[in-house]
């Protein structure tokens, strides 16, 4: 555990607001989950090779018809970069709480950190870098291990049932959401009683938008370094690093 990983003072308002029983956890998840494990950013300025690219003009539909060799040579660095990294301490305390609470895991992130720590079951929204699948017949492929160095160009495997691409598992800006992952998102978070977003800024949506479907009875806690502004809806937000943070609050929660 590095300094910046330390469990950090669980501040008296939060205290005493997570001293109270809950029955239905929800934890919603976003880049400042990943982050605190070394995971860059689409913008963080880390991204070596690709700080020439714009994400949002790689991760579309239209670039993957245009110029498969760099969109999946972008997914395989990424891949690679997840692998290198290590859940951290929230990581772990998160998967804590779904085993000692049932607690649901819904998250925007495309890493697979959540079940490294030992999480089961994870909602991920956006898709995930290791559900590679046919771009034509939809099938998963088992995906071998990424290149150690970076490239600016690799040509996608093919299907070996139609022969079409493989392509990164993930949900592309323009496309739509899995209806499946977001009704079982949608259907958690309408039935839980406490809500602990963390790590995300709120903005993306739609996913951003399904916390506004928590009921009004539901305790809602926020865990982000950055000071967005505040929804009325949030009990308490804690401008802390997920990996500092969720410790404590899962400490306190299983108390």
């Amino acid at each position: 555990m590095t300094d910046k990983q330390k469990p950090e003072t669980l501040p008296p308002e939060l205290q005493a607001i997570l001293a109270r029983p809950f029955k239905r956890i929800v934890v919603f998840s976003g880049a400042g989950m990943s982050a605190d494990s070394g995971i860059p950013t689409f913008r963080s300025g880390e991204n070596g090779l690709w700080n020439a690219y714009d994400p949002s003009e790689l991760a579309t539909p239209n670039a993957w018809r245009r110029d498969k060799e760099t969109v999946w040579a972008w997914y395989e660095w990424r891949r690679g970069i997840v692998m290198a990294a290590q859940p951290h301490p929230g990581h772990l305390a998160v998967a804590e709480l779904q085993r000692r609470c049932d607690a649901k895991i819904i998250t925007q992130n495309v890493d697979d950190l959540h079940e490294r720590a030992g999480a089961t079951d994870v909602l991920h929204l956006h898709g995930s870098l290791f559900a590679a699948r046919c771009s034509a017949c939809s099938k998963p492929y088992a995906l071998g291990e990424p290149p150690q160095e970076q490239q600016r160009q690799i040509t996608p495997p093919r299907c070996p049932r139609c022969q079409g691409y493989i392509r990164p598992g993930v949900v592309w800006f323009g496309e739509n959401l899995d209806t499946t992952t977001v009704k079982l998102a949608r259907q958690a978070i309408a039935n839980c009683d406490f809500l602990l977003i963390v790590g995300t800024s709120g903005v993306v949506y739609p996913a951003a938008g399904m916390v506004n479907g928590a009921p009004s009875s539901a305790t809602i806690i926020e865990i982000n370094p950055q000071p967005y502004e505040t929804s009325s809806r949030i009990a308490f937000q804690w401008q802390t690093t997920a990996a500092r943070g969720l410790p404590e609050v899962v400490r306190n929660i299983l108390i």
